[in-house]
């Protein structure tokens, strides 16, 4: 049937070393970043509404979702963000649920591990049987992801405050997993 955790953490943490890593150890990875893109895809019904709500401007020549010009708009206005989550929302959960049924209809699986930065946000924990929880320093979250997205301060920092705070999270964890260290120090730890 499967054990299955939930990994969450901030936005540039390194949930997907931790994910990486698990996947390395014969663990399945069911990765809620990669079904956040699949379900705004063009033609999904996401993108549809995506596309009716914030108005043609967001697209690409081929169709796709502007991502960044997409996150600049809702980062820096809640109201937009919310519209924006109640929007994909729903089609994540679903995807979620389904993937997650598929891997625990298969028994080659041991470990089943649902990484999703906003877990907690979307009530996920109620399918998992513990929570795991990244963490990282404020600055070096705010560095990694500067870097990692090429974003200013000021937008990087919309879109860690656009989460649930780190602390708050680390309060509803099973398990916290520090990951101020490099990789192969982790490794060797693990």
């Amino acid at each position: 049937m499967g054990y299955v955790i939930g990994l969450t953490g901030g936005i540039a943490t390194g949930k997907s070393l931790v994910s990486a890593m698990i996947m390395e150890l014969g663990g399945q990875i069911i990765n809620a970043d990669l079904i956040a893109r699949q379900v705004v895809e063009p033609g999904m019904p996401a993108w549809k509404q995506i596309v009716d709500h914030f108005g043609e401007g967001i697209l690409n020549s081929n169709q796709t979702i502007k991502r960044k010009e997409l996150g600049r708009i809702v980062f820096a206005d809640a109201d937009k963000l919310d519209q924006l989550n109640k929007i994909t929302h729903p089609f994540i959960i679903t995807e979620i649920e389904r993937q997650l049924g598929c891997c625990r209809d298969s028994l080659d699986k041991e470990i089943i591990v649902i990484d999703a930065p906003i877990l907690l946000e979307l009530g996920l924990e109620r399918l998992v049987d513990e929570v795991w929880v990244v963490t990282v320093d404020p600055a070096a979250q705010l560095e990694r992801l500067m870097k990692r997205d090429n974003l200013s301060a000021e937008e990087a920092k919309l879109r860690i405050q656009a989460q649930m705070p780190l602390e708050e999270k680390v309060k509803r964890a099973d398990r916290v997993i520090d990951n101020r260290h490099t990789p192969e120090r982790k490794r060797k730890n693990r």
